[in-house]
C-alpha cells in the first residue's frame, strides 16, 4: 500500500508543534467535522502529515506520522468521532506560510486552499514533495 499524505491543523495556543514534540506521540482528538473524520479514518500507519499552526502563524511547521489508526475519541460524549495517534517526526526548517502556499501556482488546487475550514485534509504526493522542498525538509 502506498503512503498517503495529509495536513492537520491546530491552534498553537491549544496544541502546538512544540507541545507535540515534547510529548513525542499523542492522539489527535476533538475533530467534529465528518469530512475531516473520514480523512482520519483513511489514515494508515506510516502515513505522514504536515503539522499546520492555524489562526496564529498560519504556517506548516512540522511533520508527524501516524502510529495508531482511527479509534474512538474519548472526548466525544456521543461516541460518533474518533482519533489517530501521531508521533512527531521532524520540524520544517523554514516554515511554509499560508500566504506562500496561496501565491504558488503548483499548489493552487491544494485542499488547504479549497476547503480552508477543514482541520484534516489530504495532500497529494506532488504537493508534499513541493512543500518539503520549499520548507528545507531533507
Amino acid at each position: 500500500m502506498q503512503k498517503q499524505y495529509w495536513l492537520v491543523k491546530s491552534e498553537p495556543f491549544k496544541w502546538s508543534w512544540d507541545d507535540h514534540v515534547k510529548k513525542g506521540v499523542e492522539h489527535w482528538d476533538g475533530v467534529r467535522n465528518y469530512q475531516a473524520s473520514n480523512n482520519m479514518k483513511a489514515m494508515k500507519i506510516g502515513d505522514q502529515a504536515f503539522f499546520y499552526h492555524s489562526n496564529e502563524g498560519k504556517e506548516i511547521v512540522g511533520i508527524v506520522e501516524v502510529v495508531k489508526e482511527y479509534y474512538p475519541d474519548h472526548t466525544d460524549p456521543k461516541g460518533r468521532f474518533g482519533m489517530v495517534d501521531f508521533k512527531a517526526v521532524k520540524p520544517v526548517p523554514n516554515p511554509v506560510t499560508l500566504a506562500t502556499i496561496k501565491e504558488t501556482p503548483e499548489l493552487e488546487t491544494m485542499a488547504l486552499l479549497k476547503q480552508s475550514r477543514l482541520s484534516v485534509s489530504p495532500v497529494t504526493k506532488d504537493e508534499w514533495k513541493f512543500i518539503c522542498k520549499m520548507g528545507g525538509v531533507k
